[in-house]
């Protein structure tokens, strides 16, 4: 189903009582999320991303705008009558309940005339329960259960109504490394399968890029990028959003434009076609140094660190403008680093080379030569 948000606005009063301006979680939120895709809404915390989520399920109502789920307007409609499915960060499940009845549960509380029989209820827990593969655990209660699997019993009691809308807060941050790189393929898998609309909720940018078909990035309640996870990443639109995209991070400098040449402190790493001269900050992704012992960019050699196919060359350059100055280079392994060197140089790849405008961090396009 598609989801519209039309100037979608939440803000609480301040609690600080000498301040009385409101806090707005969620500012002029415009979007429309095509039917049957997954998006990831993605941010530091506090950024309004899960404020977005309680709104789309009912459980706040905006200070302003409006919310359609296909030609619907769900606005003001009570979080119940929503038809959405909610998995919670911490599973919220039952203790005393087997994991049969936690996903049986939604099932129970259906009236009129979507109520349904012992024989149907059961086998729609069964089918929930083999999508998310814990039909064998079905008399089995929570807390004898791993925490991968009761995110599963989680997941399958949201999708036992086969909702409109899949709601998914967080629902990763509790598992550990193995287990959430696995849990995040089985719902790829499964909202793929169930071809349902999903918005997922993470802070983890590795997370939304690798099973978000759009993700939306937010800062202080504000959408400051929408896209397809690669074209974000390729392209992002202001320095938050390059600097939240990617593991290991961007590497940020103080750099200039002078004469049709961009400069990282005193080395002018490539020719530019730009009608000003002005200080910048430079933008450059671990991948995109290239090892060259007569490049334009040179920094002090710290340490290599060998990651199998690839090397990461950790070096410093006084114009960075990160807090510890390192820099952080991935090259291919088939490289050699001379480790007794004391400076190590690098030319740059110009489609992972991005300029921001000093001032206001938003991004500066222009030719590359």
């Amino acid at each position: 189903m598609k989801v519209v948000l039309q100037n979608l606005t939440k803000t609480f009063p301040s609690r600080n009582k000498k301040v009385k301006e409101e806090v707005v979680a969620v500012n002029n939120f415009d979007f429309e999320i095509p039917d049957g895709v997954l998006v990831g809404l993605l941010g530091p915390s506090g950024c309004g991303k899960s404020t977005t989520l309680n709104l789309l399920s009912g459980l706040q109502k905006p200070t302003s705008g409006k919310i359609f789920f296909g030609e619907n307007d769900v606005t003001n409609l009570e979080a119940e009558n929503r038809g959405v499915g909610l998995v919670f960060q911490n599973y919220a499940l039952y203790p005393h309940l087997t994991v049969r009845q936690n996903i049986m549960f939604p099932l129970q509380n259906l009236k009129g005339t979507a109520k349904l029989s012992k024989e149907e209820m059961n086998v729609k827990v069964l089918e929930a329960a083999k999508l998310v593969q814990i039909d064998e655990l079905m008399d089995r209660k929570p807390g004898e259960l791993s925490g991968g699997q009761q995110q599963r019993v989680a997941i399958a009691r949201a999708l036992v109504k086969m909702p409109k809308i899949l709601l998914l807060d967080e629902p990763l941050s509790n598992l550990d490394a193995r287990l959430r790189l696995q849990t995040r393929e089985e719902i790829r898998r499964i909202q793929k399968e169930t071809k349902i609309t999903t918005i997922f909720v993470t802070h983890d940018q590795e997370e939304a890029m690798s099973i978000s078909d759009i993700i939306v990035v937010m800062k202080d309640g504000v959408v400051q990028q929408i896209g397809k996870p690669q074209e974000v990443y390729d392209n992002p639109v202001n320095l938050f959003v390059a600097k939240f995209l990617g593991t290991p991070p961007i590497n940020v400098f103080d750099g200039k434009i002078k004469s049709g040449k961009l400069f990282v402190g005193e080395d002018a790493i490539m020719d530019i076609q730009a009608d000003t001269d002005k200080e910048v900050y430079v933008g450059i992704r671990p991948e995109g140094f290239v090892l060259n012992e007569n490049g334009a960019l040179r920094c002090r050699l710290n340490t290599v660190e060998v990651m199998g196919r690839d090397i990461s060359v950790v070096s410093y350059n006084d114009a960075s403008a990160t807090d510890n100055q390192a820099i952080r280079s991935i090259i291919s392994s088939e490289n050699t680093v001379n480790l007794a060197a004391e400076y190590v140089r690098f030319d740059v790849k110009p489609n992972k080379v991005f300029v921001f405008d000093k001032n206001t961090e938003e991004r500066i396009y222009f030719e590359k030569e």
